[in-house]
């Protein structure tokens, strides 16, 4: 939700609404919130949007606080799940966004302002130890959260819902963006590949899951007294695999380090969480390659959901950076012998050569 802190002049001008139901709802509920809150109508200005159909507005109150407001239409997205998330968060010592108005009927909620900077705004891209206490930091958050399970609190991370979002790497990567049909060997060949990484990610023991925290869900602190990073875009928490969200953090979509240096943070954690009795596997190298295990699920997920938000949501910077994702599969298949025909399908999909080897390496 990262913007500028100073609203543009005629700020209010730059939001725009596609219903305009909604927008008199909205200004009513504005109206009523701005009172009761003394809030500034006249500086709302556009926050932030993201890859759903949720956006976000800064809006200025007393003594130079700042709030924002979540317009979440209620057809389309559900807030019960970030408000109860947003709970789970704040008991287990995070620093999420408190929530202090929500109309569940219209889908608008006030919310306190972690800030305009992420952390991958301050990360240094050509020096990864620079950024060690940043990720330690989020370590630190990470570790917190998992402490926090209990059983039945969120959704499963089960083989249907694994299953389902590898299928968007076929229905929508491979058929949709790259023209290609998925039937006979291809088929077969992805299937056989869906099935081993479930197993796989099913064998880790079962925590709290964020789904995707990384450097541009988390937030520079805004308070000097609190050093805690800020937690965005929490809403599809589960519980499911301890790697996830590991795998998540160091395996960005978005920005990717030497190994030496993921292999380094992920130590940290591992050993943070051995001591603090988090069920994670007792040997590290077991450990790892549980994580890259992980990290190819996502990996997969997340190319056929980029390239959704780019065909059918109208959003094609997402799929830019495709590519990534395509070396981090290619890399994790590479590693593994009974990947193999992922990786030669993976040849054919982007028709490539294989190469004739491989290593986790920088991906710019």
């Amino acid at each position: 939700m990262s913007a500028p802190s100073a609203p543009p002049e005629n700020a209010r001008d730059a939001i725009s609404w596609a219903d305009a139901g909604r927008e008199q709802q909205f200004a009513k509920w504005l109206a009523r919130v701005a009172a009761e809150r003394r809030l500034a109508p006249a500086t709302l200005r556009i926050a932030s949007a993201d890859a759903s159909f949720r956006r976000y507005f800064r809006i200025d109150g007393r003594f130079g606080a700042t709030y924002i407001i979540m317009d979440a239409p209620p057809d389309k997205e559900d807030c019960k799940p970030f408000v109860k998330v947003a709970g789970l968060m704040a008991a287990a010592g995070l620093n999420v966004p408190s929530v202090f108005e929500w109309d569940e009927k219209q889908g608008f909620l006030l919310l306190s302002d972690l800030g305009t900077k992420t952390m991958i705004d301050a990360l240094d891209r050509e020096n990864a130890d620079s950024n060690r206490e940043l990720y330690l930091s989020a370590v630190d958050g990470l570790v917190a959260w998992q402490l926090s399970s209990r059983r039945g609190a969120l959704p499963p991370y089960d083989r249907e819902l694994l299953m389902r979002e590898l299928q968007l790497f076929p229905d929508w990567y491979v058929a949709q963006h790259r023209g290609i049909p998925v039937e006979g060997k291809l088929r077969e060949t992805l299937d056989a590949a869906f099935a081993l990484i479930v197993d796989h990610n099913l064998a880790s023991a079962s925590v709290y899951v964020h789904r995707d925290y990384m450097p541009r869900n988390l937030m520079l602190p805004r308070d000097p007294a609190d050093p805690r990073l800020g937690v965005l875009d929490f809403q599809d928490a589960v519980q499911g695999p301890i790697t996830y969200d590991i795998a998540s953090l160091l395996r960005d979509a978005f920005v990717s380090w030497d190994e030496e240096f993921v292999l380094d943070i992920t130590i940290r954690y591992w050993q943070k969480a051995m001591k603090s009795h988090l069920p994670v596997h007792a040997d590290f190298g077991e450990f790892y390659r549980a994580v890259e295990w992980m990290g190819l699920q996502r990996h997969l997920k997340v190319a056929g959901i980029f390239a959704r938000l780019t065909l059918r949501d109208g959003k094609p910077k997402y799929l830019a950076d495709a590519p990534r994702f395509i070396k981090y599969i290619r890399t994790t298949a590479g590693r593994y012998r009974e990947l193999t025909p992922l990786l030669r399908a993976l040849d054919q999909i982007e028709g490539t050569a294989a190469p004739a080897a491989y290593s986790f390496g920088r991906i710019e």
